[in-house]
Order: C-alpha cells, then structure tokens, then sequence
C-alpha cells in the first residue's frame, strides 16, 4: 500500500508578488504539511504597495478547475478565498455541492491589506445568504466583519458576541480576527458552533509593517489542519501559532516597499 497526501484545495485569486491569494495558500498548505492544488478565479495585478487590478477568469473555466481536481485528486479540505462576483459565487457553491467535503473554510475577502476593495457591491448579500451557510468555518478580520454585519466594530469585548452573530443562526463556526483593532494585546475569538463554546485566542501584537496575506495563511493553516485530521478547535489553535510565528519571523525581513509578507517556511529556511 503506498502512502497517501493530505490534499488541500484553494480557490481564490492569485497574486504576482507572493505574499496573498493563491501563492501564500500554496506555501501555507506546504508548510503545514499538505499537497496544495489550487483552482484560480482571478489574475490580480498588486505587489506589496496595492492592487492595480483585477482579471477575472470565467466563472465557467473556474469551475472547470474545481472539477478537474476533485473528480481526479479529490480534496480532505478546500479553502475559498476571494470571489469577486454574485455569478462566481453561485457558481463555485453548486459546484462544491455536488462533492462529499466538509471541511470547507471561507475568508470572505472583500479588502486587501492595502486597503483597496476587492469584492463587487452586489455580490456581498449572495455570499453572506448563500456561501456563508454552506461552509464549516469563516475567518473575517474586523473590516469584513463589519460590511458583512452592517455596523462598525470599536471594542474587544464585542467581539465573542458579534462571532456568534455572524454564524448563520449556530451553523458557521467563525474566527474573527482582532488585529485591526487596537488593544496591546490581540485576542482573536473563536465560535466553534458544533459545540457552542467561544475560546479565545491571545498573542502578543508585533510591530511590523510586514502583514501581507495574513488573512489567506491563516485560513489556509486551518484547512490544512482540517485536512491532516485535527479537531475543529485544534485546527484553529494550531493555525493561529503557525501565523503568529510566520508574522514573527517575518518581521526580521525586508521585502517590497510596502506591506511586506510573513515567513511562511520559518520552519524549514535558516
């Protein structure tokens, strides 16, 4: 009997620079121990500066791609990061519904770290009526969550009620991320719905300009642990030491004039 790979699916954007979309979903599945594949949505012009553009690849060559990896390689985890439009989303939610995976986890893209807007107007209420209900876990930073919630997020303490808020009734297990608040400590809140609980999630705030795709690794690290079997709540545990660790020693590195990227492979580059 020949061994077999964990096997991770992204479905997102890419980014030429390396740090965000598909290119740091990849590194991430790699380095916690995943074979990565990858389904693109869209070429994206950006570097550690900003997004000059997007260019959509057709929803039905999209598609297209989920198929061909899954009929063939198949997926123990799938990662959904950016979809720019209500078509696309429609689309890659049938898609994935005709396949038996449920360890489907969601970062609802809508703003890169540069602050430009990725997401579509409209496509919005599609994701949050009809992606959002159909995943295990969402992982919002504090801009999204206020779109998706219509209302500005100010302080900490809102945050174990307002995860439970965002979770389709109890349905959606949601970590939503507090690194855009303002607090010495950053306490992220994770609701597990399967089980009710809220856990918090504390580390200490780094200062470094180098955050590029820390949303995409962080969501990325949890559908690879998904895949390699862990828990709900370790898979989360686990993610969130992997991304504190890669923003650490990325901190040590200059790379781009902007928002540089965390070190994906800390563990394995001297």
């Amino acid at each position: 009997m020949k061994k077999q790979y964990r096997r991770a699916l992204t479905i997102a954007g890419s980014d030429p620079s390396g740090g965000a979309g598909i290119q740091a979903d990849l590194k991430t599945f790699s380095a916690c121990g995943c074979f990565g594949c990858s389904a693109i949505v869209a070429v994206v012009d950006e570097n550690t500066v900003g997004v000059t553009g997007v260019h959509p690849v057709p929803t039905e060559f999209v598609t297209g791609q989920i198929r061909s990896v899954l009929d063939d390689i198949g997926a123990d985890a799938i990662k959904i990061g950016m979809l720019h439009s209500s078509e696309l989303i429609r689309a890659v939610r049938q898609t994935l519904g005709r396949y038996d995976v449920r360890n489907i986890v969601l970062d609802p893209v809508m703003v890169a770290t540069s602050g430009d807007r990725l997401l579509q107007e409209e496509a919005i209420a599609t994701l949050r009526s009809e992606l959002i209900p159909f995943v295990r876990v969402i992982t919002p930073n504090i801009p999204e969550a206020e779109i998706l919630l219509g209302r500005t997020i100010e302080r900490q303490e809102e945050l174990p009620e307002l995860a439970r808020e965002l979770s389709c009734g109890g349905r959606v297990s949601v970590l939503l991320k507090a690194g855009h608040l303002h607090e010495q400590e950053l306490i992220d809140v994770f609701y597990n719905a399967e089980s009710g609980e809220t856990l918090p999630l504390r580390s200490r705030r780094i200062d470094t300009p180098n955050t590029h795709g820390t949303g995409c690794t962080l969501s990325s690290a949890v559908a690879a642990f998904l895949a390699r079997g862990l828990r709900l709540d370790q898979a989360v545990i686990a993610a969130k030491e992997y991304i504190d660790t890669a923003i650490m020693a990325g901190a040590a590195y200059e790379i781009g004039h902007g928002r540089g990227t965390v070190h994906h492979f800390f563990n394995f580059w001297e």
